[in-house]
């Protein structure tokens, strides 16, 4: 089976097309030899893939017959990827900034709450601070004078 079908076949890439791709640019290699597209894989091969910055590693266990399911990937290949590679992936999830900026587009719901939580929240305490009865009351002390 070609690399690139083998790859897409095992869900490491969406489509056959960005899994050849990945190929051209040299992200793909099986032992130290880079490889082409139609590089045939076989049992007991160890692929190594770069992507998402890391480096994953995967020994082939069979082959197989056309794209598989997500739950039957382990029946084809082993995951050999070191450990602190998906340390370095996690780490690196955790870092990225998800929320947007601000100014940018409509507000979230969750903008959405904390703007009214805001305006709920500091109208109440400027209500309870001043007595506006009395402020509109005409001044009789004045009117006296």
């Amino acid at each position: 089976m070609r690399i690139d079908k083998f790859l897409w076949s095992v869900r490491f890439y969406k489509t056959r097309n960005i899994a050849a791709e990945e190929i051209k640019k040299n992200r793909v290699s099986i032992g130290e030899n880079v490889v082409k597209s139609s590089k045939e894989v076989k049992m007991g091969d160890v692929i190594k893939i770069k992507k998402n910055q890391i480096e994953y590693k995967i020994k082939v266990i069979d082959l197989p017959k056309s794209r598989i399911g997500a739950k039957l990937v382990a029946l084809y290949v082993i995951d050999m990827t070191e450990k602190d590679q998906y340390d370095i992936l996690k780490m690196r999830k955790s870092a990225q900034d998800y929320y947007r900026q601000k100014g940018l587009g409509r507000p979230t719901k969750k903008d959405r709450r904390e703007m009214d939580d805001f305006s709920a929240g500091s109208s109440a305490s400027e209500m309870d601070n001043d007595d506006w009865d009395v402020f509109f009351l005409p001044d009789t002390e004045e009117t006296e004078d």
